[in-house]
């Protein structure tokens, strides 16, 4: 890894952080200096992602976004470590399903919530209590342009992520003027987690998009950046599109 710039003083927890948008995201907030918890269900992978960010600078916890117990150890242990938490970012999320949502199992349908929006709401009110409530900061939370029109055979996680757009609205309301509250709605990023809607079709895929390429993870990171960074001081309540442009096709002609 290159060498790192001096320290910001700012404390970060990215869930979902040991691959794809996450680790993005932590990347982009380790450059400028903060110190970061990144979380995620597997140990190693996880340990390597540590490795690669600089282990002066990030720890990690593993376990499940939904899981309570979780949540409360990755606040504890970044709190613990760095002592304080000005930066949260709600990335972690699941998609098991791809089919119309008449035929959507239910159980599914909760875990769907439970891991992409409950989750978020669990982390927010932790970091909330932990440190933010006293001290300010800012959250930002990873939605998807599956949220803000209809999603074909993605149906239960556009469902998830306009769920998260309104708590998004919801927090920046309530947390006024200690916390900054936004969202980031990303069109498709090149991950794992999305690899089933553009694998052997990426240039076809592409070319919808008026930039001509699919996201990559480090577009999503330098937005994160921005909103956690004091040049956004100012906003708050919003979802900010990302999405190569493809939402200007929706238009007539």
């Amino acid at each position: 890894m290159t060498e790192l710039p001096a320290l910001s003083g700012k404390v970060a927890i990215v869930t979902g952080a040991s691959r794809g948008i996450g680790y993005g995201v932590a990347e982009a907030l380790v450059a400028r200096g903060d110190r970061v918890c990144i979380t995620g269900r597997g140990e190693d992978a996880l340990k390597e992602a540590v490795e690669k960010l600089g282990a002066d600078r990030v720890i990690a916890v593993a376990g499940k976004a939904h899981d309570e117990e979780h949540q409360a150890a990755a606040v504890e242990r970044t709190m613990a470590a760095f002592g304080r938490i000005d930066f949260l970012v709600n990335n972690a999320g699941t998609n098991p399903v791809f089919g119309p949502i008449a035929d959507l199992d239910l159980n599914v349908a909760r875990k769907v919530f439970e891991t992409n929006v409950v989750s978020a709401l669990g982390f927010a009110q932790r970091t909330w209590h932990a440190w933010q409530k006293d001290n300010g900061g800012a959250i930002v939370n990873i939605a998807s342009v599956a949220g803000l029109s209809a999603s074909p055979f993605i149906g239960a996680y556009g469902i998830s992520k306009a769920a998260m757009i309104n708590l998004t609205v919801q927090l920046a309301h309530e947390y006024a003027p200690r916390v900054r509250v936004n969202a980031i709605a990303p069109a498709v990023v090149k991950t794992k987690f999305a690899q089933a809607l553009y694998e052997g079709r990426e240039e076809e895929a592409a070319a919808a998009y008026p930039l001509a390429r699919l996201g990559v993870p480090s577009d999503i990171g330098g937005t994160a950046a921005f909103l956690t960074s004091g040049q956004s001081d100012w906003i708050t309540g919003q979802t900010l599109v990302v999405d190569g442009g493809i939402f200007l096709n929706a238009g007539v002609g």
